[in-house]
């Protein structure tokens, strides 16, 4: 199992909430009609924050791995992560 830092979990989450803001926003600015030009930036930088999400998230875990665990357990939960950052690439 990947461990995350508590204090990592708490600044991810922060910013998940900030993102969930940016897409209610989006919401809105569709509801309200705004313009697409608009929209669609908003989009792509809430795409992109959370994109930056998951990558300080498997950062994190992997920094956490190479400092708590040795052999096998650390082989494994490195190359677990690999596969979670090819996800997110």
């Amino acid at each position: 199992m990947i461990e995350i830092p508590k204090d990592d979990v708490d600044k991810l989450a922060l910013r998940l909430r900030r993102i969930a803001g940016q897409i209610n926003g989006i919401e809105k600015m569709l509801l309200e009609g705004r313009e697409c030009e608009s929209v669609i930036n908003q989009i792509a930088a809430a795409s992109k924050a959370l994109d930056q999400v998951g990558f300080k998230l498997v950062a994190a875990g992997l920094r956490n791995c190479m400092s708590s665990q040795s052999g096998a357990d650390a082989a494994d939960d490195i190359a677990r992560l690999e596969k979670y950052f090819s996800r997110l690439s």
